[in-house]
């Protein structure tokens, strides 16, 4: 049997929350996915209360286990595919592979059962994990020592916004279009990796460098490097309840990837290496 084997009713809930099915109707169940990065995630939310939450193995191709990990993680809230009320993923930048997993699977879900669809910018959810700041870089990995990045800012209350738009750029470009801020909180597993790069770039231009993951909750002037994300499709699930309530979900048909940059292929094709100019 499949391990999404169709549910044809309700069943009872043996969640902590016992009133939790009596209020979906205002507190949507969701389920969220993340496969635009290496690791992934998925994640079951009501309202604030995280349900279950489980990360994918990054050394595993999503469409190994993507549809086993959505079960047990179904199963573990004891809820079935068919009580979910509203299917979120993360819409890219990111892996193209994954992405394309990660929304083909959400969007059989969605259309399946008739329910609406979130998608959230993989850059906007990385952000959001990061907690309030007036000023967000979010760096993802592009492939090829590449990063994706934008610019946000992050209300007290989580509300987001883009301060500019999604780029491609390689870790210079990333400084020159970044390194005039005098305060930033820099996120993600792109400034993980160039953790060391931000610090001598910062303590060269006389910022304070802080690194948060050292000392949870604490926050200084100059430039923030925020701790890992360890599951961001909890911040998926976050950004699409709040979509939710202010009547901004699609249908399964409108739930597009953003890419950022040409695949590989693509690439290729536009640019070819001397390797392939000579065959």
């Amino acid at each position: 049997m499949s391990p999404l084997g169709s549910a044809t009713a309700l069943h009872k809930s043996h969640c902590r929350n016992v009133n939790l099915r009596t209020e979906l109707v205002l507190i949507p169940l969701i389920l969220s996915l993340e496969t635009a990065t290496r690791a992934g995630s998925v994640c079951l939310v009501s309202g604030d209360s995280v349900l279950a939450a489980i990360s994918l193995n990054p050394e595993v191709s999503h469409s190994t286990d993507l549809l086993y990990k959505v079960q047990e993680s179904l199963d573990a809230a004891g809820f079935k595919l068919d009580d979910v009320q509203l299917f979120a993923a993360a819409t890219g930048p990111g892996s193209f592979t994954g992405l394309r997993i990660g929304l083909a699977t959400i969007k059989s879900f969605a259309a399946t059962l008739g329910r609406p669809c979130a998608g959230v910018p993989t850059l906007e959810a990385v952000a959001h994990a990061s907690g309030a700041s007036a000023q967000t870089v979010a760096l993802l990995p592009a492939g090829r020592g590449e990063l994706f990045a934008q610019l946000f800012s992050v209300g007290t209350d989580g509300a987001i916004s883009a301060l500019d738009n999604a780029a491609h750029l390689k870790p210079l470009e990333v400084f020159a279009k970044y390194g005039r801020l005098q305060q930033a909180m820099w996120a993600g597993e792109g400034a993980i990796l160039q953790s060391v790069a931000l610090r001598d770039y910062a303590l060269a231009h006389g910022l304070e460098f802080f690194d948060s993951s050292n000392h949870p909750g604490t926050r200084r002037a100059g430039w923030i490097l925020a701790p890992a994300c360890e599951n961001l499709a909890i911040e998926v699930a976050a950004i699409a309840g709040r979509a939710f309530d202010q009547g901004n979900t699609v249908s399964a048909a409108d739930l597009h990837a953003i890419y950022v940059r040409p695949s590989d292929a693509e690439m290729n094709q536009r640019w070819p290496n001397e390797k392939q100019l000579s065959t």
